[in-house]
């Protein structure tokens, strides 16, 4: 990868890393030379150590049931945190957030940047038994290039082919910057299974879960639990552990991934060692955890909470009301309810990481965070409402969704707005988000991504923006010859995403995960990775 690229996807590492073993005191198990040199006695310098013994499962409490584990057809986080340990990709990103190989030995570019020609590591087993070959990953990524919302948009008419059982290539119809990276990218990750079960795939995603990845699938127990086991066959990639690059060794024999929706059934799971790790912690109950002798806080920048407003049907279709509504909200009074503690958030209206400079701006400023009932109630004379009711989607299964969307209901009724606020639980949720009839506002906590393009924000298979705007922006900013020329492309239209008010920054927010001191090999980047994870019994 050339100096040119690898200034294109490196950003700030903002993970925390977790390295820490306790050590026990265990009784010394004499050698049989220093037994003898003794008459039989113990010799307490050269006795050695007895060898540390691991529990044969671990337990990981997540915030929601996943909607499924086919990974090009959802942006769950849950879900793809948990599927990370069963399938693999073509490439994907170490802790620098580098694109790097997978199944892939490297990868070759063409001089016009055209084409993409991948040799695949050879021996590698799925976990039924067959072995990885051309045609399953041809058949893997073109099904991913035309089932994920954003290979769809970014990598349109894009295609993969065999060159050899060994070997495939993709072809794409204009050179931009960020192929691999839209490739190693977590985020509907194109997870390789085998050909086979992508040619039998329903439409509606395949539910026959075979990887190549240290854990295979086990058992989906339906509101409660997806178990793995260890793949005794793994092939792990060569090279230290590194995001989600790296070795990958499978030291504990099962996994359990426990739907704790309820929050306090999580916290108490984890306060009990129930659960070794669980992710999304209510920011209200920080404290309680960080006084658990036992547990370790690991904190991150987590995403931004964002609302996205209905653009294409309903009352919002207007983008007057949709810029009298944004004008009504008070981001600092939804954050703090949300996320209780104000230094575990922050307000800043871009999309993006705000420590990421290379794309991070203030665009669109005058609209954010504006508090200003009294132009809201005006814009609303001025489209004509006439007290239509809006209805704001949302889900309890994420603490902070909920909370926001019940603040913002009080703030539009404060100007009038007749509104009412829908739950459901998160599978239920993302499939209502995707009837346009039955929702006008929901809040979601969208974790950062690497380049603008990738943003939910501008994709038109997420809430429905379908503006040539932003269409051709997009085609600028992946085209644009400098960084710096792209970084101007993208300030252009995050301003225009907020002077038409598709939708908003609420916040930014840190993400909190527990975890157990004992815990052994883990790692947080991005996800909890505990594939290198065990715990001394």
């Amino acid at each position: 990868m050339t100096k040119n690229r690898k200034r294109w996807v490196q950003v700030l590492t903002v993970v925390l890393l977790l390295a820490i073993a306790t050590a026990c005191s265990k009784e010394n198990t004499p050698s049989p030379s220093a037994t003898a040199a003794n008459g039989g006695q113990q010799s307490e310098a050269t006795a050695a150590p007895e060898e540390k013994t691991y529990r044969d499962s671990l337990n990981v409490a997540l915030t929601a049931q996943p909607p499924t584990l086919d990974t090009a057809m959802t942006v769950s986080a849950v879900a793809l945190d948990t599927a990370g340990n069963i399938f693999e990709q073509l490439y994907t990103l170490n802790a620098n957030y580098e694109p790097v190989p997978v199944l892939a030995e490297s990868v070759e570019i063409s001089e016009d940047g055209l084409t993409y020609t991948f040799p695949l590591r050879q021996g590698i087993k799925f976990h039924n038994g067959k072995e990885l070959l051309a045609e399953d990953v041809v058949a893997s990524m073109n099904r991913w290039l035309t089932t994920s919302s954003r290979a769809k948009v970014l990598l349109t008419n894009a295609k993969f082919e065999e060159v050899d059982p060994h070997t495939v290539k993709l072809t794409v119809e204009t050179a931009t910057s960020d192929v691999l990276i839209l490739i190693a990218s977590q985020a509907q990750f194109p997870s390789i299974t085998t050909k086979e079960i992508i040619d039998n795939a329903p439409a509606e995603g395949i539910t026959e879960y075979v990887g190549t990845g240290p854990y295979k699938f086990q058992e989906w127990k339906q509101d409660q639990y997806i178990h793995l086991v260890k793949y005794a066959d793994y092939q792990s990639p060569e090279g230290e552990a590194s995001g989600f690059a790296g070795k990958k060794e499978a030291p504990t024999e099962n996994l359990y991934f426990h739907f704790a929706t309820d929050h306090a059934t999580r916290i108490a799971g984890v306060k009990t060692g129930q659960y070794d790790v669980a992710d999304s912690i209510p920011l209200e109950s920080y404290d309680e955890l960080a006084a658990v002798e036992d547990l370790e806080l690991q904190s991150f920048p987590g995403g931004a909470l964002t609302a996205f407003f209905n653009t294409s049907e309903g009352l919002l279709a207007d983008v007057k009301i949709r810029q009298a509504l944004l004008a009504a909200f008070n981001n600092e009074e939804i954050l703090l309810a949300s996320f209780a503690k104000p230094e575990l958030y922050s307000l800043a209206p871009g999309y993006l990481n705000t420590n990421q400079t290379s794309w991070s701006n203030e665009a669109g400023a005058e609209y954010y965070n504006q508090s200003n009932p009294e132009k809201a109630k005006q814009l609303l004379a001025e489209a004509g409402y006439n007290g239509e009711e809006i209805t704001l989607l949302t889900t309890k299964d994420y603490n902070e969704m909920y909370t926001a969307t019940l603040v913002i209901q009080e703030q539009l009724r404060q100007i009038g707005v007749n509104v009412k606020v829908e739950n459901f639980d998160f599978p239920t949720f993302l499939e209502t988000k995707d009837d346009r009839t039955k929702w006008d506002i929901f809040v979601a906590s969208t974790g950062y991504q690497l380049t603008p393009p990738q943003l939910l924000a501008v994709n038109p298979d997420w809430a429905g923006l379908n503006d040539d705007t932003v269409k051709q922006a997009l085609k600028d900013i992946r085209s644009a010859a400098t960084q710096e020329a792209a970084k101007q492309e993208w300030e252009k239209l995050q301003g225009y995403l907020y002077e038409i008010a598709s939708s908003t920054v609420i916040g930014h927010y840190n993400g909190i995960v527990a975890v157990n001191k004992a815990l052994e090999g883990f790692e947080l980047f991005e996800a909890p990775v505990v594939w290198n994870a065990k715990l001394e019994k």
